[in-house]
């Protein structure tokens, strides 16, 4: 279910990454090559980008599918940056339709994705709210599994864990309730963060100018690495360090 990239690079054009490769995200809206759940990402789509000086990323998020938007090439043609988290959706039954629910989620500096899904959601993880104070329960973007999942990594954030931690935290505590699929991925435009559990994550890096993080390779070259499944990545332009996740207590 949906398929998500994140990009730290030089800066090109959000096409350059998202439309241009022979097996870019847009193609994975319709024909994904790795997803082991669902075949078509049609339910929404959105990409988030820096411009800086501005911290802040800029979102652009629809509903529907991505072909199916006349402005999403136009955008691609010309928005640059060096720095971008994208994503196609595949919804999870019972969650909300419109464009509230589509990646990337955001909060200051930072976006997220969730590739995965809760079974049972919402009642296999309503024990979960009681992480979150009411004000995070009211600023919850969309009704859906992904968005509880983002609230979560959130609120550890603004406690001051890091990225890593926060990511991993969340799936052992979500993992904990039900038998979840937590593809997380997550970025401040300097660096990336993200996790493989239950689907697939892939890598390329080119050391010190580049690396991309995605659902499945783009494009056919070689220099691509999957992570093996219950696993945390952390990536910079510099290098990318892979480590185990922990199993949530029986």
């Amino acid at each position: 279910m949906c398929r998500h990239i994140a990009y730290l690079g030089p800066e090109i054009t959000l096409g350059e990454v998202l439309v241009e490769p022979p097996h870019s995200l847009y193609r994975q809206s319709w024909a994904p090559r790795r997803q082991r759940y669902g075949t078509v990402n049609a339910d929404g789509f959105g990409v988030g980008w820096y411009a800086p000086p501005d911290p802040v990323p800029a979102r652009y998020r629809r509903t529907g599918p991505i072909w199916a938007d006349p402005s999403v090439k136009d955008l691609a043609r010309v928005v640059r940056t060096g720095a971008l988290l994208a994503a196609v959706r595949d919804t999870t039954d019972g969650s909300a339709p419109d464009e509230s629910a589509a990646a990337p989620y955001g909060a200051g500096p930072w976006l997220f994705s969730h590739n995965g899904a809760l079974p049972g959601w919402p009642e296999s993880v309503a024990g979960l709210v009681a992480e979150l104070p009411p004000e995070d329960l009211l600023r919850i973007e969309a009704r859906c599994d992904s968005a509880l999942v983002w609230a979560l990594v959130l609120h550890r954030l603004r406690a001051g864990q890091p990225p890593g931690e926060a990511l991993a935290d969340t799936v052992t505590a979500v993992a904990a309730h039900t038998d979840a699929r937590l593809n997380l991925l997550l970025t401040d435009g300097t660096a990336i963060a993200a996790t493989a559990w239950g689907d697939t994550l892939w890598h390329r890096l080119e050391p010190g100018r580049q690396v991309v993080v995605a659902s499945e390779p783009h494009d056919d070259r070689p220099g691509w690495t999957e992570l093996p499944d219950r696993a945390l990545l952390l990536a910079t332009r510099d290098g990318v360090d892979v480590t185990p996740l922990k199993e949530p207590p029986a």
